[in-house]
């Protein structure tokens, strides 16, 4: 099961049923299942905030995982900062909702144990979320 839900802003957009569709069908091209994952939409003050009080980071970040899977259920919760995400869709010169998927994703893809902080790992990421997005525009076509 997948929840979505905001806390000090509005809740994006999104359709749940059709994101809910694509991440599991993301899940699956790595040989995993959905289990309990839920997202909590923030802003920057509360992102943070997490991520200083569970990860000793003091500063923003688009997204932060965490990680409950067992084998190959994927649970966790995802916190996405949507004030970064515009930001970011501004620096890198997308729209909002590109990137915002981007950052959907990018959370569910460390759930299937993909990193992207030691050498070559960001770009095997930035791999993985294009391959993503593309199934995410296949399922929008159908």
């Amino acid at each position: 099961m997948i929840t979505y839900n905001a806390e000090g802003v509005k809740l994006p957009k999104i359709g749940k049923r059709e994101t809910t569709k694509w991440i599991k069908a993301v899940a699956e091209t790595h040989g995993k299942k959905v289990g309990e994952i839920g997202y909590m939409f923030v802003d920057d003050e509360k992102i943070l905030e997490v991520n200083n009080e569970y990860l000793g980071h003091d500063y923003y970040t688009d997204v932060i995982t965490f990680d409950y899977c067992e084998e190959n259920e994927l649970n966790g919760d995802i916190v996405i900062s949507l004030d970064t995400v515009r930001t970011n869709a501004e620096k890198f010169g997308k729209t909002y909702e590109e990137e915002l998927y981007r950052v959907i994703i990018h959370g569910i893809l460390h759930l299937c144990g993909i990193n992207d902080k030691g050498p070559g790992e960001r770009e095997i990421m930035e791999e993985n979320e294009n391959k993503a997005l593309a199934i995410l525009k296949e399922l929008s076509m159908k």
